[in-house]
Protein backbone atom coordinates (compact mmCIF):
# COMPACT_ATOMS: atom_id res chain seq x y z
CA UNK A 1 0.00 0.00 0.00
CA UNK A 2 1.13 3.66 -0.89
CA UNK A 3 0.06 6.56 0.88
CA UNK A 4 -0.22 9.17 -2.31
CA UNK A 5 1.60 12.84 -2.09
CA UNK A 6 -1.46 15.76 -2.12
CA UNK A 7 0.60 16.70 -5.39
CA UNK A 8 1.72 15.00 -8.61
CA UNK A 9 4.85 13.37 -8.36
CA UNK A 10 7.23 11.16 -10.11
CA UNK A 11 6.12 7.49 -9.34
CA UNK A 12 8.03 4.56 -8.26
CA UNK A 13 8.08 0.98 -9.35
CA UNK A 14 6.75 -0.96 -6.61
CA UNK A 15 9.61 -3.48 -4.85
CA UNK A 16 10.09 -7.11 -4.91
CA UNK A 17 7.36 -8.81 -3.25
CA UNK A 18 10.53 -10.93 -2.35
CA UNK A 19 11.37 -12.19 0.83
CA UNK A 20 12.09 -15.26 3.47
CA UNK A 21 13.04 -16.01 6.82
CA UNK A 22 12.52 -17.07 10.15
CA UNK A 23 13.76 -19.97 12.56
CA UNK A 24 15.82 -23.13 11.99
CA UNK A 25 14.91 -26.63 11.55
CA UNK A 26 12.71 -28.70 9.96
CA UNK A 27 9.35 -27.17 9.50
CA UNK A 28 6.08 -28.89 10.68
CA UNK A 29 3.07 -28.21 12.06
CA UNK A 30 4.21 -28.11 15.97
CA UNK A 31 7.43 -26.94 16.78
CA UNK A 32 9.11 -29.51 18.77
CA UNK A 33 10.93 -28.30 22.10
CA UNK A 34 14.66 -28.69 20.30
CA UNK A 35 12.76 -26.00 17.73
CA UNK A 36 11.63 -23.68 20.57
CA UNK A 37 15.16 -24.19 21.90
CA UNK A 38 16.90 -22.80 18.69
CA UNK A 39 14.50 -19.95 18.67
CA UNK A 40 15.57 -18.81 21.91
CA UNK A 41 18.75 -18.98 21.28
CA UNK A 42 18.60 -16.60 18.74
CA UNK A 43 17.67 -13.69 21.17
CA UNK A 44 18.41 -10.71 19.57
CA UNK A 45 19.97 -7.47 21.80
CA UNK A 46 17.75 -4.25 22.13
CA UNK A 47 19.72 -0.92 21.84
CA UNK A 48 19.12 2.84 21.90
CA UNK A 49 19.87 4.61 19.14
CA UNK A 50 21.34 8.29 18.74
CA UNK A 51 19.47 11.15 18.18
CA UNK A 52 20.69 11.73 14.94
CA UNK A 53 20.11 14.73 12.45
CA UNK A 54 15.74 14.87 12.55
CA UNK A 55 15.92 14.40 15.82
CA UNK A 56 12.75 11.34 15.60
CA UNK A 57 12.40 8.07 14.27
CA UNK A 58 10.95 7.58 10.83
CA UNK A 59 7.21 7.42 10.24
CA UNK A 60 6.96 9.23 13.95
CA UNK A 61 3.48 10.02 14.20
CA UNK A 62 2.79 13.38 13.19
CA UNK A 63 -1.08 13.37 15.52
CA UNK A 64 -0.22 14.03 19.29
CA UNK A 65 -0.20 10.96 20.87
CA UNK A 66 0.09 12.27 23.74
CA UNK A 67 -3.42 13.67 23.86
CA UNK A 68 -4.32 10.01 23.77
CA UNK A 69 -2.23 8.70 26.64
CA UNK A 70 0.55 7.10 24.28
CA UNK A 71 3.80 7.64 24.17
CA UNK A 72 6.20 6.71 20.89
CA UNK A 73 9.84 5.55 21.04
CA UNK A 74 12.23 3.72 18.98
CA UNK A 75 14.76 0.78 19.35
CA UNK A 76 17.13 -0.68 17.66
CA UNK A 77 17.15 -4.95 16.90
CA UNK A 78 20.10 -6.80 16.29
CA UNK A 79 21.59 -10.64 16.09
CA UNK A 80 21.96 -13.56 14.08
CA UNK A 81 19.09 -14.23 11.35
CA UNK A 82 18.69 -17.36 9.29
CA UNK A 83 16.78 -17.78 5.94
CA UNK A 84 14.90 -20.59 4.50
CA UNK A 85 14.44 -22.69 1.84
CA UNK A 86 11.35 -25.33 0.90
CA UNK A 87 11.74 -29.02 2.13
CA UNK A 88 9.65 -31.12 0.14
CA UNK A 89 6.62 -30.70 -2.11
CA UNK A 90 4.53 -27.02 -1.13
CA UNK A 91 1.17 -26.86 -2.67
CA UNK A 92 -1.84 -24.77 -1.96
CA UNK A 93 -2.87 -25.89 1.46
CA UNK A 94 -0.11 -24.22 3.12
CA UNK A 95 0.91 -26.78 4.91
CA UNK A 96 4.79 -25.90 4.22
CA UNK A 97 7.96 -27.54 5.23
CA UNK A 98 11.41 -25.34 5.43
CA UNK A 99 15.06 -26.01 6.09
CA UNK A 100 17.79 -23.26 7.04
CA UNK A 101 19.25 -21.61 4.26
CA UNK A 102 21.79 -20.02 5.66
CA UNK A 103 22.48 -16.70 8.09
CA UNK A 104 23.87 -13.27 8.16
CA UNK A 105 24.34 -10.53 10.98
CA UNK A 106 21.82 -7.91 11.22
CA UNK A 107 20.68 -4.60 12.53
CA UNK A 108 17.03 -2.91 12.52
CA UNK A 109 15.02 -1.06 14.24
CA UNK A 110 11.53 -1.29 15.97
CA UNK A 111 8.97 1.55 16.23
CA UNK A 112 6.76 1.00 19.29
CA UNK A 113 3.60 3.07 20.60
CA UNK A 114 2.65 1.79 24.17
CA UNK A 115 0.10 3.46 26.77
CA UNK A 116 1.82 5.71 29.03
CA UNK A 117 0.11 4.33 31.89
CA UNK A 118 0.63 0.45 32.50
CA UNK A 119 -3.11 0.08 34.30
CA UNK A 120 -4.35 1.66 30.42
CA UNK A 121 -2.14 -1.65 28.67
CA UNK A 122 -4.39 -4.30 27.58
CA UNK A 123 -2.36 -6.96 27.26
CA UNK A 124 -2.39 -7.16 23.85
CA UNK A 125 0.75 -5.84 21.20
CA UNK A 126 -0.02 -5.63 17.74
CA UNK A 127 3.53 -5.89 15.62
CA UNK A 128 3.10 -4.95 12.35
CA UNK A 129 5.23 -5.89 9.61
CA UNK A 130 6.09 -2.41 7.68
CA UNK A 131 4.74 -2.14 4.32
CA UNK A 132 7.60 -1.30 1.65
CA UNK A 133 5.69 -0.74 -1.38
CA UNK A 134 6.16 2.84 -1.77
CA UNK A 135 10.04 2.16 -0.94
CA UNK A 136 10.38 3.54 2.07
CA UNK A 137 8.52 2.13 5.61
CA UNK A 138 5.12 2.92 6.00
CA UNK A 139 2.11 1.45 8.40
CA UNK A 140 -1.00 0.75 6.74
CA UNK A 141 -2.86 -1.44 8.93
CA UNK A 142 -1.71 1.13 12.09
CA UNK A 143 -3.92 3.46 10.32
CA UNK A 144 -6.41 1.69 9.56
CA UNK A 145 -6.80 -0.17 12.94
CA UNK A 146 -5.52 3.16 14.45
CA UNK A 147 -8.90 4.30 16.44
CA UNK A 148 -9.28 1.15 18.03
CA UNK A 149 -5.59 0.53 18.62
CA UNK A 150 -5.62 3.75 20.95
CA UNK A 151 -8.96 3.70 22.73
CA UNK A 152 -8.79 -0.15 23.86
CA UNK A 153 -5.11 0.27 24.96
CA UNK A 154 -2.83 -1.99 22.62
CA UNK A 155 0.66 -1.68 22.40
CA UNK A 156 1.80 -1.50 18.29
CA UNK A 157 5.11 -2.04 17.17
CA UNK A 158 6.05 -1.35 13.76
CA UNK A 159 9.51 -3.92 12.50
CA UNK A 160 11.38 -2.23 9.29
CA UNK A 161 11.72 -6.21 8.49
CA UNK A 162 12.48 -5.61 4.89
CA UNK A 163 15.58 -4.58 3.00
CA UNK A 164 14.03 -2.18 1.12
CA UNK A 165 13.11 0.00 4.49
CA UNK A 166 16.59 0.01 5.57
CA UNK A 167 18.96 0.13 2.54
CA UNK A 168 16.42 2.31 -0.31
CA UNK A 169 15.28 1.10 -3.13
CA UNK A 170 14.02 3.09 -5.99
CA UNK A 171 12.44 6.07 -4.07
CA UNK A 172 14.08 9.36 -3.81
CA UNK A 173 14.64 8.31 -0.12
CA UNK A 174 17.55 5.93 0.11
CA UNK A 175 16.22 3.58 3.40
CA UNK A 176 16.21 4.19 6.94
CA UNK A 177 20.00 4.78 6.48
CA UNK A 178 19.85 7.36 3.32
CA UNK A 179 17.32 9.36 5.22
CA UNK A 180 19.00 10.21 8.80
CA UNK A 181 22.99 8.53 8.67
CA UNK A 182 23.50 9.99 11.90
CA UNK A 183 20.48 7.77 12.98
CA UNK A 184 20.85 4.82 10.81
CA UNK A 185 23.84 4.54 9.36
CA UNK A 186 25.03 1.36 11.73
CA UNK A 187 21.90 -0.18 10.18
CA UNK A 188 22.82 -3.45 8.31
CA UNK A 189 20.10 -5.22 6.39
CA UNK A 190 21.72 -8.81 4.49
CA UNK A 191 18.14 -8.96 2.40
CA UNK A 192 14.89 -10.33 2.25
CA UNK A 193 15.71 -13.60 2.64
CA UNK A 194 16.23 -12.90 6.35
CA UNK A 195 12.88 -10.89 6.89
CA UNK A 196 10.89 -13.64 8.13
CA UNK A 197 13.42 -14.48 11.10
CA UNK A 198 13.83 -10.66 11.62
CA UNK A 199 9.98 -10.26 12.00
CA UNK A 200 10.07 -13.45 14.40
CA UNK A 201 12.89 -11.90 16.67
CA UNK A 202 11.36 -8.86 17.18
CA UNK A 203 8.17 -10.52 18.32
CA UNK A 204 10.74 -12.48 20.60
CA UNK A 205 12.13 -9.35 21.71
CA UNK A 206 9.46 -8.16 22.83
CA UNK A 207 8.69 -10.82 25.02
CA UNK A 208 11.88 -11.21 26.95
CA UNK A 209 14.00 -8.28 25.78
CA UNK A 210 17.87 -8.49 26.15
CA UNK A 211 18.97 -4.76 26.90
CA UNK A 212 16.27 -1.87 26.64
CA UNK A 213 12.24 -3.10 27.20
CA UNK A 214 10.71 -1.70 24.20
CA UNK A 215 7.47 -1.97 26.39
CA UNK A 216 8.73 -0.11 28.97
CA UNK A 217 7.82 -2.98 31.18
CA UNK A 218 4.41 -3.73 29.90
CA UNK A 219 3.56 -7.48 30.43
CA UNK A 220 2.70 -9.33 26.82
CA UNK A 221 -0.65 -11.31 27.21
CA UNK A 222 -0.98 -11.82 23.58
CA UNK A 223 1.19 -10.72 20.18
CA UNK A 224 -0.34 -10.50 16.98
CA UNK A 225 1.24 -10.36 13.89
CA UNK A 226 -0.20 -7.68 11.46
CA UNK A 227 0.30 -7.07 7.74
CA UNK A 228 -1.04 -5.32 4.54
CA UNK A 229 -0.56 -5.63 1.18
CA UNK A 230 2.97 -6.82 0.11
CA UNK A 231 3.35 -7.35 3.82
CA UNK A 232 0.00 -9.70 3.69
CA UNK A 233 1.97 -11.59 1.33
CA UNK A 234 4.70 -12.41 3.59
CA UNK A 235 2.54 -12.95 6.29
CA UNK A 236 0.75 -15.89 4.22
CA UNK A 237 4.33 -17.44 4.23
CA UNK A 238 4.72 -16.52 7.49
CA UNK A 239 1.94 -18.22 8.94
CA UNK A 240 2.75 -21.51 6.56
CA UNK A 241 6.50 -21.72 6.81
CA UNK A 242 7.69 -20.29 9.89
CA UNK A 243 5.59 -19.95 12.51
CA UNK A 244 5.12 -23.89 13.16
CA UNK A 245 8.94 -23.93 14.00
CA UNK A 246 9.34 -20.20 15.64
CA UNK A 247 5.94 -20.68 17.68
CA UNK A 248 6.72 -16.86 18.29
CA UNK A 249 3.14 -15.26 17.61
CA UNK A 250 -0.42 -15.76 19.15
CA UNK A 251 -2.83 -14.68 16.04
CA UNK A 252 -2.16 -13.27 12.32
CA UNK A 253 -3.92 -10.57 11.10
CA UNK A 254 -3.38 -10.90 6.78
CA UNK A 255 -5.44 -7.79 5.21
CA UNK A 256 -4.94 -7.57 1.66
CA UNK A 257 -3.40 -10.39 0.68
CA UNK A 258 -3.10 -11.97 -3.40
CA UNK A 259 -3.95 -15.06 -4.23
CA UNK A 260 0.06 -16.10 -4.14
CA UNK A 261 2.29 -15.68 -1.22
CA UNK A 262 5.88 -14.07 -1.08
CA UNK A 263 9.09 -16.02 -2.05
CA UNK A 264 10.40 -18.11 0.44
CA UNK A 265 14.17 -17.62 -1.17
CA UNK A 266 13.47 -13.51 -1.20
CA UNK A 267 13.96 -13.11 -4.81
CA UNK A 268 10.95 -11.77 -6.49
CA UNK A 269 11.10 -14.21 -9.78
CA UNK A 270 10.75 -17.26 -7.41
CA UNK A 271 7.20 -15.69 -6.96
CA UNK A 272 6.61 -18.18 -9.82
CA UNK A 273 7.29 -20.81 -7.96
CA UNK A 274 5.02 -20.56 -5.19
CA UNK A 275 1.40 -22.48 -5.12
CA UNK A 276 -0.78 -20.60 -7.15
CA UNK A 277 -3.27 -19.84 -5.15
CA UNK A 278 -1.52 -19.72 -1.77
CA UNK A 279 -4.37 -20.87 1.08
CA UNK A 280 -3.42 -20.70 4.79
CA UNK A 281 -3.17 -24.04 6.54
CA UNK A 282 -5.94 -24.60 8.78
CA UNK A 283 -3.60 -26.89 11.14
CA UNK A 284 -2.41 -24.71 13.02
CA UNK A 285 -3.44 -24.15 17.10
CA UNK A 286 -3.16 -19.81 17.04
CA UNK A 287 -5.74 -18.37 14.73
CA UNK A 288 -5.47 -16.14 11.36
CA UNK A 289 -7.92 -13.89 10.28
CA UNK A 290 -8.02 -12.90 6.47
CA UNK A 291 -9.69 -9.61 5.53
CA UNK A 292 -9.69 -8.40 1.93
CA UNK A 293 -11.36 -4.97 0.37
CA UNK A 294 -12.79 -4.81 -2.74
CA UNK A 295 -10.46 -4.06 -4.40
CA UNK A 296 -8.44 -7.30 -4.00
CA UNK A 297 -11.11 -9.69 -4.25
CA UNK A 298 -10.52 -9.99 -7.93
CA UNK A 299 -6.85 -11.12 -7.98
CA UNK A 300 -7.09 -12.98 -4.48
CA UNK A 301 -10.94 -14.72 -4.37
CA UNK A 302 -9.35 -17.83 -6.47
CA UNK A 303 -7.53 -18.32 -2.93
CA UNK A 304 -10.78 -18.57 -1.35
CA UNK A 305 -11.33 -21.66 1.69
CA UNK A 306 -13.70 -22.68 4.02
CA UNK A 307 -13.52 -20.97 7.44
CA UNK A 308 -12.21 -23.50 10.32
CA UNK A 309 -11.34 -23.56 13.64
CA UNK A 310 -8.30 -21.68 12.84
CA UNK A 311 -8.86 -19.48 9.80
CA UNK A 312 -11.69 -17.03 9.15
CA UNK A 313 -12.33 -14.57 5.79
CA UNK A 314 -13.83 -11.35 5.40
CA UNK A 315 -14.76 -9.99 2.25
CA UNK A 316 -15.65 -6.22 2.76
CA UNK A 317 -18.21 -4.88 0.28
CA UNK A 318 -17.48 -0.35 -0.80
CA UNK A 319 -14.24 -0.66 0.30
CA UNK A 320 -10.88 -0.44 -0.91
CA UNK A 321 -7.29 -1.82 -0.83
CA UNK A 322 -6.61 2.16 0.48
CA UNK A 323 -8.62 4.42 1.07
CA UNK A 324 -9.33 8.36 2.06
CA UNK A 325 -9.66 7.27 5.79
CA UNK A 326 -5.88 5.81 5.62
CA UNK A 327 -4.63 8.46 3.47
CA UNK A 328 -5.99 11.67 5.94
CA UNK A 329 -4.70 9.47 8.37
CA UNK A 330 -1.25 8.70 7.62
CA UNK A 331 -0.20 11.65 4.86
CA UNK A 332 0.66 13.95 7.56
CA UNK A 333 3.43 11.35 9.13
CA UNK A 334 4.50 10.47 5.71
CA UNK A 335 5.42 13.88 5.22
CA UNK A 336 6.77 14.70 8.38
CA UNK A 337 9.35 12.43 7.41
CA UNK A 338 9.45 12.21 3.71
CA UNK A 339 8.37 15.85 3.09
CA UNK A 340 8.75 16.65 -0.91
CA UNK A 341 9.97 12.57 -1.48
CA UNK A 342 6.46 11.12 -0.04
CA UNK A 343 4.98 8.41 -2.09
CA UNK A 344 2.56 9.69 -5.01
CA UNK A 345 -0.22 8.04 -5.96
CA UNK A 346 -0.26 9.41 -9.08
CA UNK A 347 -3.84 10.04 -9.99
CA UNK A 348 -4.82 12.18 -12.94
CA UNK A 349 -5.99 15.77 -12.18
CA UNK A 350 -10.13 15.72 -12.21
CA UNK A 351 -10.16 12.01 -11.13
CA UNK A 352 -12.40 10.30 -9.20
CA UNK A 353 -12.24 10.97 -5.07
CA UNK A 354 -10.23 8.43 -3.26
CA UNK A 355 -12.96 5.22 -1.82
CA UNK A 356 -14.34 6.82 1.81
CA UNK A 357 -15.53 3.77 2.50
CA UNK A 358 -15.98 1.64 5.89
CA UNK A 359 -12.39 -0.72 5.35
CA UNK A 360 -11.65 0.80 9.28
CA UNK A 361 -15.06 0.31 10.79
CA UNK A 362 -14.49 -3.24 9.51
CA UNK A 363 -10.63 -3.21 10.70
CA UNK A 364 -11.49 -2.01 14.17
CA UNK A 365 -13.85 -4.69 14.64
CA UNK A 366 -11.73 -7.62 13.31
CA UNK A 367 -8.66 -6.65 15.38
CA UNK A 368 -11.02 -7.27 18.48
CA UNK A 369 -11.87 -10.28 17.64
CA UNK A 370 -8.61 -11.52 16.51
CA UNK A 371 -7.14 -10.27 19.89
CA UNK A 372 -10.22 -12.34 21.85
CA UNK A 373 -10.03 -14.86 19.31
CA UNK A 374 -6.26 -15.49 20.48
CA UNK A 375 -6.71 -15.94 23.87
CA UNK A 376 -9.04 -18.89 23.51
CA UNK A 377 -11.98 -16.40 22.79
CA UNK A 378 -14.66 -17.33 20.44
CA UNK A 379 -14.08 -17.56 16.89
CA UNK A 380 -15.35 -14.60 15.07
CA UNK A 381 -18.74 -14.71 12.35
CA UNK A 382 -17.85 -15.63 9.04
CA UNK A 383 -18.06 -13.55 6.06
CA UNK A 384 -20.21 -14.24 2.75
CA UNK A 385 -18.19 -14.18 -0.34
CA UNK A 386 -18.30 -10.60 -2.08
CA UNK A 387 -19.02 -10.27 -6.10
CA UNK A 388 -17.62 -7.46 -7.68
CA UNK A 389 -19.16 -8.49 -10.79
CA UNK A 390 -22.50 -8.90 -10.48
CA UNK A 391 -23.27 -5.22 -8.87
CA UNK A 392 -26.37 -3.75 -7.52
CA UNK A 393 -27.50 -2.03 -10.51
CA UNK A 394 -29.88 0.72 -8.71
CA UNK A 395 -26.57 1.67 -7.07
CA UNK A 396 -23.80 0.32 -8.60
CA UNK A 397 -22.50 -1.43 -5.52
CA UNK A 398 -20.93 -4.60 -4.92
CA UNK A 399 -23.19 -7.43 -3.70
CA UNK A 400 -22.50 -10.05 -0.92
CA UNK A 401 -19.51 -9.25 1.27
CA UNK A 402 -19.66 -8.26 4.53
CA UNK A 403 -21.92 -5.08 4.71
CA UNK A 404 -21.68 -1.98 6.86
CA UNK A 405 -24.07 0.42 7.18
CA UNK A 406 -21.97 2.56 3.96
CA UNK A 407 -23.50 0.36 1.68
CA UNK A 408 -26.70 -1.06 3.45
CA UNK A 409 -28.10 2.24 3.58
CA UNK A 410 -26.05 4.40 0.62
CA UNK A 411 -25.39 7.41 0.16
CA UNK A 412 -22.95 7.35 -3.19
CA UNK A 413 -21.60 4.38 -5.03
CA UNK A 414 -18.17 3.04 -3.47
CA UNK A 415 -16.07 0.86 -5.29
CA UNK A 416 -12.64 -0.90 -5.21
CA UNK A 417 -11.46 -0.12 -8.45
CA UNK A 418 -11.52 3.21 -11.10
CA UNK A 419 -11.31 3.73 -14.08
CA UNK A 420 -7.84 3.03 -15.92
CA UNK A 421 -8.03 6.65 -17.57
CA UNK A 422 -8.11 7.65 -13.94
CA UNK A 423 -5.14 5.66 -12.59
CA UNK A 424 -1.55 6.08 -12.63
CA UNK A 425 0.67 2.52 -10.93
CA UNK A 426 -0.76 2.97 -7.53
CA UNK A 427 -3.75 5.12 -7.97
CA UNK A 428 -6.32 2.67 -8.54
CA UNK A 429 -5.67 0.90 -4.96
CA UNK A 430 -7.73 3.85 -3.27
CA UNK A 431 -11.00 2.97 -5.04
CA UNK A 432 -13.43 5.50 -5.98
CA UNK A 433 -16.27 7.34 -4.84
CA UNK A 434 -19.33 8.47 -6.75
CA UNK A 435 -21.46 11.15 -4.57
CA UNK A 436 -24.97 11.10 -5.36
CA UNK A 437 -25.91 14.48 -6.59
CA UNK A 438 -29.28 13.78 -8.74
CA UNK A 439 -27.64 14.49 -11.80
CA UNK A 440 -24.58 12.97 -13.96
CA UNK A 441 -21.28 14.11 -13.46
CA UNK A 442 -17.43 13.27 -14.61
CA UNK A 443 -16.83 9.94 -13.05
CA UNK A 444 -20.26 9.03 -12.30
CA UNK A 445 -20.15 5.02 -12.49
CA UNK A 446 -21.32 4.45 -15.95
CA UNK A 447 -18.71 6.72 -17.95
CA UNK A 448 -15.23 7.50 -17.88
CA UNK A 449 -16.29 10.99 -18.30
CA UNK A 450 -15.71 10.98 -22.38
CA UNK A 451 -18.24 13.15 -23.97
CA UNK A 452 -17.14 10.79 -27.53
CA UNK A 453 -18.00 7.69 -25.39
CA UNK A 454 -21.54 6.64 -26.83
CA UNK A 455 -23.06 5.71 -23.71
CA UNK A 456 -22.68 9.62 -22.67
CA UNK A 457 -24.31 10.95 -20.59
CA UNK A 458 -24.49 8.39 -18.56
CA UNK A 459 -27.42 6.88 -16.65
CA UNK A 460 -28.57 9.06 -13.91
CA UNK A 461 -27.75 8.02 -10.10
CA UNK A 462 -29.92 7.81 -7.46
CA UNK A 463 -31.53 11.06 -5.67
CA UNK A 464 -31.10 10.88 -2.06
CA UNK A 465 -34.52 12.87 -1.48
CA UNK A 466 -36.36 10.00 -2.82
CA UNK A 467 -34.53 6.86 -1.07
CA UNK A 468 -34.56 9.19 1.86
CA UNK A 469 -37.39 11.14 2.45
CA UNK A 470 -36.84 12.83 5.50
CA UNK A 471 -33.68 13.13 7.46
CA UNK A 472 -35.37 11.19 10.51
CA UNK A 473 -36.10 8.55 7.71
CA UNK A 474 -32.26 8.34 6.88
CA UNK A 475 -30.86 8.93 10.24
CA UNK A 476 -33.77 5.93 11.65
CA UNK A 477 -32.36 3.55 8.89
CA UNK A 478 -28.79 4.00 9.80
CA UNK A 479 -29.31 3.16 13.43
CA UNK A 480 -31.25 0.60 12.32
CA UNK A 481 -28.50 -0.74 9.70
CA UNK A 482 -25.83 -0.06 12.28
CA UNK A 483 -26.93 -1.94 15.33
CA UNK A 484 -27.60 -5.06 12.51
CA UNK A 485 -24.22 -4.81 12.00
CA UNK A 486 -23.29 -4.39 15.26
CA UNK A 487 -25.30 -7.74 16.43
CA UNK A 488 -23.37 -9.42 13.12
CA UNK A 489 -20.34 -9.14 14.79
CA UNK A 490 -18.96 -6.69 11.59
CA UNK A 491 -18.93 -3.22 13.44
CA UNK A 492 -18.41 -2.01 17.48
CA UNK A 493 -20.36 -0.45 19.34
CA UNK A 494 -18.60 2.73 19.54
CA UNK A 495 -17.99 2.85 15.65
CA UNK A 496 -21.83 2.40 15.54
CA UNK A 497 -22.73 5.04 17.86
CA UNK A 498 -20.09 7.26 15.78
CA UNK A 499 -21.53 6.09 12.67
CA UNK A 500 -25.04 7.13 13.56
CA UNK A 501 -23.67 10.34 14.80
CA UNK A 502 -22.59 11.56 11.73
CA UNK A 503 -25.57 10.72 10.14
CA UNK A 504 -27.60 12.96 12.49
CA UNK A 505 -25.10 15.47 11.45
CA UNK A 506 -25.42 15.31 7.99
CA UNK A 507 -28.04 17.17 6.01
CA UNK A 508 -28.72 13.92 4.03
CA UNK A 509 -32.61 12.94 3.65
CA UNK A 510 -35.61 15.42 2.45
Amino acid sequence: MRIPARSARRSVTATALGALLCGALLHVPQATPAAAATAAAAGPTITVPPAGSHGFPFLAAAEDLGSYGYTESEYFLSGTATSYAKSGLWTSDGRWNVRASGTAAYKSRLLVRRPTDPAKFNGTVVVEWLNVSGQIDLSPDYWFERDELLRQGYAWVGVSAQAVGVNGGLGEIKGLKGWDPARYGSLVHPGDAFAYDIFSQAGQALRAPNGPDPLGGLPVRTLLADGESQSAGFMTTYVNAVQPVSRVYDGFMVHSNSAVAAPITGSLADTLLMPNPSRIRTDLSVPTFVVLTETDVPGASVARQPDTASVVHWELAGTAHGDQWAYDLGQPTVEKSAGSAAPSADCAAGSAPFNDGPGHWAMNAALRHLAGWARSGPRPPSGQPLSTVLRDPATGLATGGVRLPDVTVPTRTLTGLRDTTDSGVFCGLYGARDPWNGDTDAWDRHDDGDPSDPSFPPTAEPVLSRLYPTHADYVGKVRTAAQRSVDAGYLLPEDATAIVAAAQDSDIGG
